[in-house]
């Protein structure tokens, strides 16, 4: 079971970028990989990747990306004080970058490797951990860029 930081770059595309350019630059990576370019874990890529098992998390990483630089824009940049920008924008990423990117991935393994939704749901809690540490990278690194570059998103 690789561990990679695919997830990250997604989180940050959304949170660094905003929705529209953020769901763009993960949509960029997504197709590349579909074309056929090793872009993803163990230099794969090719439709294949698409068809699989995993390939429901792709598209995540587009709709993530999306959720994420929407909550971060509209929510998260709109906040007074550093401590409620931090708890809003660690919920923004775990919302987009985790629960979003789960709810298009877990039901799309159960579907094409025949599992039930619960066992595909108990696989992918093997990856939680990491999701969350990556999470909180994201809304570190995040929130000190915009802290120093206040127009990013426009």
């Amino acid at each position: 079971m690789p561990i990679t930081l695919q997830t990250l770059g997604v989180m940050l595309a959304g949170a660094l970028l905003g929705p529209w350019r953020g769901a763009m630059s993960s949509l960029v990576v997504v197709v590349l990989a579909i074309a056929g370019l090793p872009l993803l874990s163990g230099g794969r890529g090719g439709l294949g990747v698409l068809l699989g098992p995993t390939g429901g998390y792709l598209v995540g990483w587009v709709f993530g990306s999306l959720v994420i630089g929407l909550l971060f824009k509209y929510w998260v940049l709109r906040r007074t004080g550093n401590a409620t920008r931090l708890l809003a924008g660690l919920a923004s990423v775990i919302i987009g970058g985790i629960g979003v990117i789960y709810l298009c991935g877990v039901p799309w393994t159960a579907a094409v490797t025949g599992l039930d939704f619960g066992t595909s749901l108990i696989g992918s809690a093997a990856f939680l951990p990491g999701d969350l540490f990556k999470a909180v990278v994201t809304t570190l690194v995040a929130l000190t860029v915009h802290r120093s570059y206040r127009g990013l998103m426009g």
